[in-house]
């Protein structure tokens, strides 16, 4: 049967036995795909689970446990609440999150990436608290202007203004600076119990095996592989490790969650948390863009030729965000969204699809949430380290390093990496495509066919837009926040 359009997935699926490779038979599915937006898209008629699901499905689970982890302390310090409401937050979220990844993009928007966490927030909430601002209205107004930038087709508009070395260096200083960085971490863990030598042990481990990997051809395998080889040889090294989390179900009520004695004990927010929040959220979401982008282009490197139906739509990802983000600030959960990298990055490596893996990520969410003893062995250091690592950084660095083979793209990666080091990826990304934009740096001849609006017009608009909010909120390195100075004034 010719594959052509009329003809459907499960009419042009054939079994993986009647190709000459495992590669063949998942590059053959990613080609026949027919994902349906907004239409119910089902199990075995439009996609199929493989065991290369499964991989995804694991790390994103260990990534969004140590994420909203994350979030909810960065929030718990500041406001004074105790361990037992971090760990009952996490739970709820993991089960909120469940139900928007299986219905969202399990089922009814197959081209969005899953809704993860938002990583580089992490560092500004202690900021938002210390300025009065309220986790509800913050949530909210991050889904409302993410929302706003999906319907109109804000996302794909900069991914289109945004060239290959511009998009190549962000990726190779996101993956050096998370690697190093969790290379530290792991340091520092290890130094804890005046076993330093673990963490060394552990990281030479990892590199061969990846290596290994690499030659066989199984590098989809490195995050499952290699966060059993660092807890096996850490725990048979000496590193201390047990599990503390029982079974059970968090608090299940909005009203618990936002009470003034109970949840966040902080009521429910005023007209004076949105405004303290606005040019933070404005800020949230403009990270989003940068972020997005990096994980579509790792998945265009990654997938075969005519697999542009299944590829991770950018606006489709943001709608999918904010509806996730309005409907779990409002249910009282911790976290912000943004695109799932812990998941798509080993999705795209692993060359499978977004549903089959999504709807997996949701079992394991779920069995993780009440379970509780699975959360355990996910934040323990050297599986999270090695997860993180192989299943994420090292992997942008080798798709950034891809994307500035060829072309003159090599300036513009320089001057992501030095500018993103300054200040952050927003203000390396923003600078630096204006800058290639206007054909200062970077291929000439690009810059002379994106017209005036998208050389000069939206560059110059979405750098000044996104300065002014940076500095608002003191992010420029030794300029004090222009909010905090205007307070001063008045």
């Amino acid at each position: 049967m010719s594959e052509n359009h009329e003809s459907s997935y499960s009419e042009l699926h054939r079994p993986s036995s009647s190709f000459s490779s495992r590669d063949e038979y998942l590059n053959h599915e990613l080609q026949i795909m027919q994902p349906k937006r907004w239409r119910v898209n089902l199990p075995f008629r439009d996609y199929r689970f493989e065991w290369e699901d499964m991989i995804p499905a694991f790390a994103g689970t260990i990534g969004k446990v140590v994420m909203v982890g994350a979030v909810a302390a960065a929030f718990a310090g500041p406001l004074g609440l105790s361990s037992d409401f971090i760990l009952e937050n996490v739970r709820y979220e993991l089960l909120i999150a469940a139900v928007f990844i299986l219905l969202l993009s399990g089922f009814f928007l197959p081209s969005a990436n899953l809704p993860g966490t938002h990583g580089p927030l992490i560092p500004l909430i202690p900021l938002v608290v210390a300025a009065g601002g309220h986790p509800l209205a913050f949530g909210l107004l991050i889904g409302i202007f993410g929302f706003l930038l999906g319907i109109t087709k804000g996302g794909s508009l900069m991914a289109k203004l945004t060239s290959n070395g511009v998009c190549g260096g962000l990726l190779l200083y996101l993956g050096f600076i998370g690697t190093t960085g969790q290379v530290a971490k792991l340091f520092q863990w290890a130094e804890g119990f005046g076993k330093a030598h673990i963490a060394f042990i552990v990281i030479i481990g990892t590199i061969l095996l990846y290596a290994l990997l690499e030659h066989w051809k199984k590098r989809w395998l490195a995050v499952p592989l290699g966060c059993v080889l660092a807890g096996v040889t850490a725990y048979a090294l000496g590193a201390p490790f047990s599990f503390n989390t029982e079974p059970g179900l968090p608090p299940m009520s909005p009203t618990y969650w936002w009470g003034e004695n109970t949840g966040w004990m902080l009521g429910l927010p005023d007209f004076n948390s949105f405004l303290v929040v606005f040019p933070f959220a404005v800020l949230a979401v403009a990270m989003w863009s940068p972020d997005f982008l990096g994980h579509q282009v790792f998945q265009k490197i990654s997938y075969p030729e005519r697999t542009e139906k299944v590829q991770m739509n950018i606006d489709d990802t943001m709608v999918s965000c904010s509806a996730r983000q309005i409907a779990g600030s409002v249910l009282g959960g911790a976290n912000f969204t943004s695109s799932w990298g812990t998941y798509i990055v080993p999705a795209s490596i692993a060359k499978r699809p977004i549903p089959a893996g999504a709807v997996l990520t949701a079992l394991f969410c779920i069995i993780a949430g009440v379970w509780g003893y699975p959360m355990d062995l996910a934040i323990w250091q050297p599986v999270l380290s090695v997860a993180l690592v192989v299943g994420v950084y090292v992997p942008l660095l080798e798709a950034g390093m891809e994307m500035t083979r060829k072309g003159k793209t090599t300036q513009s990666a320089a001057i992501v990496v030095f500018s993103s080091a300054l200040v952050n990826p927003v203000f390396g990304w923003s600078l630096t495509m204006l800058l290639d934009n206007l054909g200062l740096i970077g291929c000439k001849e690009r810059s002379s066919e994106l017209g005036v609006a998208g050389r000069v017009v939206v560059p110059v608009i979405g750098f000044v837009i996104l300065c002014t909010v940076m500095g608002a909120v003191g992010m420029f390195p030794g300029i004090p926040a222009f909010l905090e100075q205007f307070r001063n004034l008045g």
